[in-house]
């Protein structure tokens, strides 16, 4: 797949892990009960700054906070785009 967009300095594109539908015991999640997944692959990533280069690189599965980023909808999909100090850790 090829994005024509490029992060600059230190964000990061990343999308999201999709939504867990069904709990562990089999019972069916509504769309409005769904919550805001905190995990995603890394899509695109800058080059990072000149005194911290950039630590995470495409195809890296990574934890972040519920609300960092901002939400974007790029060819019909959905991702965010952050700075790499909002990223938690690399699973």
């Amino acid at each position: 797949m090829s994005l024509n967009i490029k992060p600059l300095a230190d964000r990061v594109l990343i999308e999201p892990a999709p939504a867990e539908t069904k709990t562990a015991s089999g019972i069916i999640i509504p769309d409005n009960a769904k919550e805001k997944p905190q995990k995603g692959t890394v899509v695109a990533a800058g080059k990072g700054t000149k005194d911290e280069p950039i630590t995470v690189k495409v195809g890296d599965t990574v934890l972040y906070g519920k609300y960092a980023g901002t939400e974007l909808k790029l060819e019909g999909k959905d991702y965010l785009i952050m700075r790499e100090s909002d990223i938690l850790a690399i699973i």
